[in-house]
């Protein structure tokens, strides 16, 4: 790794994939207004770039969102690229304020390659009470796999984030926690995937929610949900 100190150091495959790969989380942060999990300049999606060669992850790069930067004014040139222990190495602007969270993550979960951070209101709510999000609905069981899991408080600023996440999230089917007093942390295969999982994690805490309003929801069998996750992750879709 000490060679490698820019992007140019790279293989050419890889700083095409970085060029493609910043285009792409671009995009990817318009979906987070869109479906209203992040106000202001809140929130961020990174994904994983994997180098060609050196296949231990050592040499993996990320791409992830700049601090404090308006949504309206993101571009691909805009995302700041960093290291996998979370050094910038190439970006304009100083990189996340959760980047520290997403390079642990990216450290000690070699299969994922997307990460999310988003302040969504009904998911935060459940963050804010320390409550796991019980799995009651069809479409939990298909995306989470059983109930969304709450991990401990951290501060932000260094890895304590990302030791929660992983030390929850290793123990769990589901792509999503909510970190105490703080919010959803989701994660896929891709950046697309960790924002998907982020999209259903505010849906079902709202439905949930409310129908704890109206009553006690009705718990799904586990055996039930073992067969609706297994269905959907290996049958559904094309």
């Amino acid at each position: 790794m000490s060679e490698l100190k820019s992007l140019a150091d790279y293989p050419q495959s890889m700083q095409d994939e970085v060029a493609a790969v910043r285009q792409a989380v671009a995009s990817l942060h318009a979906e987070l207004p869109r479906y209203e999990l992040v106000v202001w300049t809140a929130g961020n999606v990174s994904q994983r770039v994997r180098h060609p060669q050196i296949t231990d992850g050592s040499a993996d790069l990320f791409v992830i969102k700049p601090s404090g930067v308006s949504y309206d004014d993101l571009t691909p040139e805009s995302m700041v690229v960093c290291t996998i222990d979370g050094k910038r190495l190439e970006g304009e602007h100083a990189p996340s304020s959760d980047t520290a969270a997403h390079a642990y993550t990216y450290e000690h979960m070699p299969e994922v390659g997307g990460v999310v951070h988003t302040h969504s209101t009904y998911a935060t709510a459940w963050a804010a009470r320390g409550e796991e999000i019980p799995c009651v609905l069809t479409m939990m069981a298909d995306e989470f796999g059983g109930p969304i899991p709450v991990g401990p408080f951290a501060i932000i600023g260094d890895d304590s984030i990302g030791r929660g996440i992983v030390s929850t999230l290793s123990e769990s089917r589901s792509p999503a926690v909510l970190m105490a007093n703080h919010g959803p942390f989701t994660i896929g295969k891709d950046a697309r995937a960790a924002v998907k999982a982020a999209v259903m994690c505010e849906e079902v805490a709202r439905t949930v929610h409310i129908a704890q309003q109206l009553g006690d929801p009705q718990p799904i069998d586990p055996a039930k949900i073992d067969s609706l996750y297994e269905r959907y992750q290996n049958v559904y879709g094309q």
